[in-house]
């Protein structure tokens, strides 16, 4: 993984956005002027994650550079997958709040405000968890996601309708304690809980994919997501309480 990046915000921010994109040239540049629009008044920078692309949205992050000076990009040599790419923006991101979102233009990042004041208003949340209205995909990927969600709630019982909805806000630092594996931004909110932190909901209205094609979603990845339930039906169940930790101290 590299990084590009010209200079830096003159605050230190308290924001990190982060964007996995994977050939999506066509929705960089508005999503990066909505995004600086949304959070112009929050000290905050923007990661933009290029996940293997083919097309020219490397390029074009190069480009916008030049415009956002909080923008930084990470790229990958090959795709990654898009849980990989949040970690590794999650691992350079400065400030103690993380906001992700998908690099389509699906998820408005005018909810992005809203969403943070919510969990300032709480330090016990971990996680506000976008939960889409008016779905815009197709009458087969709603019904697929209508399904997953539903059998999911019913094993991990985290009170999530929505746990694919790419807007998240968290906590850096309890975000990063979370055991990593090739699909833990679909289970945040159920690791959020076993971790023993907050989990608040906030509607979101979903929007058209802004050009191009869904660059995730597969069957190759739907055969594995009974594994990656069951995962985390065990990870729950074999997870330890806390207990307070002493250091010692010399004479």
């Amino acid at each position: 993984m590299s990084e590009t990046s010209v200079g830096q915000p003159a605050a230190t921010p308290r924001i990190s956005v982060v964007i996995p994109m994977r050939n999506e040239e066509g929705n960089i540049a508005p999503l990066v002027a909505e995004i600086a629009n949304a959070l112009a008044n929050e000290p905050h920078e923007i990661i933009a994650i290029n996940d293997g692309s083919t097309d020219e949205t490397a390029t074009i992050l190069s480009n916008l550079r030049g415009t956002y000076p909080q923008l930084r990009v990470l790229h990958h040599a090959e795709s990654r997958g898009q849980s990989a790419a949040i970690r590794d923006g999650a691992l350079a991101a400065r400030g103690e709040i993380l906001c992700t979102l998908d690099g389509d233009g699906q998820n408005n990042p005018a909810f992005l405000p809203g969403m943070i004041a919510l969990m300032d208003a709480d330090p016990t949340i971990g996680l506000v968890q976008g939960q889409r209205t008016k779905r815009t995909d197709t009458g087969f990927k709603r019904l697929q996601s209508k399904l997953a969600n539903k059998v999911r709630g019913a094993m991990l019982k985290d009170g999530t309708r929505d746990s694919g909805c790419g807007l998240k806000v968290m906590r850096r630092s309890a975000y990063l304690r979370l055991p990593f594996f090739d699909a833990l931004h679909r289970f945040t909110p159920a690791l959020m809980v076993r971790d023993g932190h907050r989990v608040a909901h906030c509607d979101v209205v979903d929007r058209p994919r802004g050009s191009g094609v869904s660059n995730y979603a597969s069957w190759a990845r739907a055969k594995v997501a009974l594994w990656d339930l069951l995962g985390v039906w065990w990870l729950i169940r074999r997870r330890k309480p806390d207990t307070a930790v002493r250091e010692e101290t010399s004479c």
